[in-house]
């Protein structure tokens, strides 16, 4: 059996992750500032606009769609970029685009200001973004280590082509943990997943229609919930579902899911698992400590330092039109994904 609930926005987690939200916008046709045009932008509530409207919000942004300039402490935050791309820039004066199934993972630790913001490098058809963000909760010895920021480029993510018995197909992407005998590239050193037997395991799965896929029991201790997101429906240790929700599943038994018994489409499911840390949270805003004195300490800090202050011309910065898939690193250290994956 399993506990089920609604996905809303955000959507309901457990210890030690503090938030998880899914992003679904089907933006219009960049214009030459890689954002929206004026004339779909008029009656948005611009600057707080969450609310779904011609099949896309702006967020924070003004122009580009996105979340200028914010800051963090804490906590890391693990950005899925699965369709669309995503201008990092930070504090420390790091900056990356990524995208098209890359994962950035950053510890914000003792505090850093970073902005992600959506170009709409597509200036002749639609720009689909679709993206989860995921906070993951740090221990007290680790809230102000220094801040972290990784990029897991997809081509050395994972993915696992599963074939049940019938030859029906589900694929496994491993974002972190393991699955069966792939391993996901290593957390960021700070991170509660690099703790030994943490057991953090984050997974998308796309579920061919009456395909039958297994994950084995997670440790004894650890928490599981699968969200439910995309597909007509799922079966879940053979209970129907057929609204997409978040399934808290009891860790101790594997866990057997069927895919869609009608239509064509796969259903699509995310995995967060991992023990709790099992401390007092307090939160607010962007903030997440122990207790409220380190909150009110975090906000006074973050007044008075910046977190080493914005070196950008502006919150809302783009990395141009043309630009591929690209970090620079703190220490002016560069990567990118490998040469066989060319798009941009």
């Amino acid at each position: 059996m399993f506990k089920r609930q609604p996905l809303g926005f955000p959507w309901p987690t457990r210890d030690p992750f503090l938030f998880c939200v899914h992003h679904l916008d089907r933006y219009p046709a960049g214009n030459t500032q890689l954002g929206v045009d004026v004339q779909h932008r008029v009656g948005r509530q611009m600057g707080m606009d969450f609310d779904l409207r011609d099949g896309f919000r702006m967020y924070h942004g003004q122009e580009v769609p996105g979340f200028p300039a914010h800051p963090h402490r804490g906590f890391e935050t693990i950005t899925l970029a699965r369709r669309g791309y995503i201008d990092h820039s930070d504090s420390l004066g790091a900056k990356a685009r990524f995208g098209q199934g890359d994962v950035q993972w950053m510890t914000a630790g003792q505090g850093i200001v970073h902005s992600e913001m959506f170009p709409l490098l597509n200036q002749n058809h639609p720009n689909i973004n679709e993206l989860f963000q995921i906070w993951l909760n740090l221990p007290a010895k680790n809230k102000l280590v220094a801040p972290h920021f990784s990029m897991l480029w997809a081509p050395t993510i994972p993915k696992v082509l599963v074939h049940d018995p019938d030859g029906r197909t589900t694929v496994v992407t491993v974002m972190a943990g393991h699955f069966q005998d792939s391993i996901a590239p290593p957390p960021p050193p700070k991170s509660w997943a690099s703790e030994k037997d943490a057991d953090i395991s984050i997974l998308t799965l796309e579920i061919e229609p009456s395909a039958t896929i297994t994950l084995e029991a997670a440790q004894p201790g650890s928490r599981r919930t699968l969200y439910f997101f995309a597909g007509d429906d799922l079966s879940v240790n053979g209970i129907r579902v057929e609204e997409h929700s978040a399934l808290e599943m009891n860790n101790h038994h594997p866990v057997t899911m069927k895919g869609p018994t009608r239509g064509e489409h796969h259903a699509q499911v995310l995995v967060l698992q991992g023990r709790p840390i099992g401390e007092p949270v307090a939160h607010h805003g962007p903030f997440v400590m122990n207790t409220w004195d380190e909150l009110v300490t975090a906000q006074r800090d973050y007044q008075n330092t910046g977190f080493g202050g914005w070196p950008w011309p502006k919150p809302d910065l783009t990395h141009g039109a043309t630009e591929k898939r690209f970090a620079i690193h703190p220490d002016e250290r560069k990567e990118a994904p490998t040469t066989e994956d060319s798009s941009i």
